[in-house]
């Protein structure tokens, strides 16, 4: 079972998330400060519930300053519904979010769709033209250069780099890549593969193609 964080500042939340986690086996630390995260060791957790809307530092200023410290997925919780708000977070490292209010259903498919992602274990390379994918240290190199990608960012590449050629939707390769049955959300993908496109540029790659109408493909 997995080692995860929840932070909020509604103590309420934090009680039911903790009782819903802990049933499944999980050992959930709460935290209802954001302050009181310079205190708390990042790398022991598998996974991260970040509230956005909090006194003092709020979700997204946290979500920078930890994900420096940590590459474990990262989640916001949030009763914000608005686009842009959802793009930025995503911006800013993290790689899903949960919306308020949610249920215990919700909460356990989505985490366990991001903890089983974490989990899997790879021993081998995936070799694409000019790229080549680590799968044991989930590391894109592109022309000799290792790319900085978010878990989610990368997860994203390999999906699309195995099936080079094919063309998957966005509800395709959300389901495929955080394996969550449920409705998808297509600002989660398209503001992923908006990043990735930015990060692979820079290496003067562009191998992430778009269908009209369709969705994505890795082509180069």
């Amino acid at each position: 079972m997995a080692n995860i964080l929840a932070v909020d500042d509604e103590t309420a939340i934090l009680t039911m998330i903790q009782k819903i986690l802990s049933r499944d086996g999980h050992q959930v630390t709460v935290v209802s400060d954001s302050q009181m995260l310079e205190a708390v060791q990042l790398e022991q957790f598998d996974l991260i519930l970040l509230d956005i809307m909090m006194p003092g530092k709020d979700g997204f200023t946290v979500c920078k300053e930890i994900r420096g410290k940590t590459d474990c997925p990262i989640l916001f919780l949030t009763a914000k519904t608005q686009e842009q708000s959802l793009v930025y977070g995503l911006q800013t490292g993290a790689d899903d979010y949960i919306c308020k209010p949610f249920g215990a259903n919700e909460l356990r498919a989505r985490i366990g769709a991001h903890l089983r992602r974490e989990h899997r274990e790879h021993y081998v390379r995936l070799s694409v033209p000019n790229a080549q994918f680590n799968l044991s240290s989930k590391e894109l190199t592109v022309n000799g250069t290792v790319m900085q990608l978010t878990p989610a960012e990368y997860e994203i590449c390999e999906f699309l780099a195995r099936s080079k050629g094919q063309v998957f939707s966005r509800e395709q390769i959300y389901e495929n890549v955080f394996g969550y049955d449920g409705e998808s959300n297509d600002s989660t993908i398209i503001t992923h593969i908006k990043n990735i496109r930015i990060k692979l540029e820079q290496a003067e790659y562009s191998p992430i193609k778009t269908v009209w109408g369709i969705g994505y493909k890795w082509e180069v």
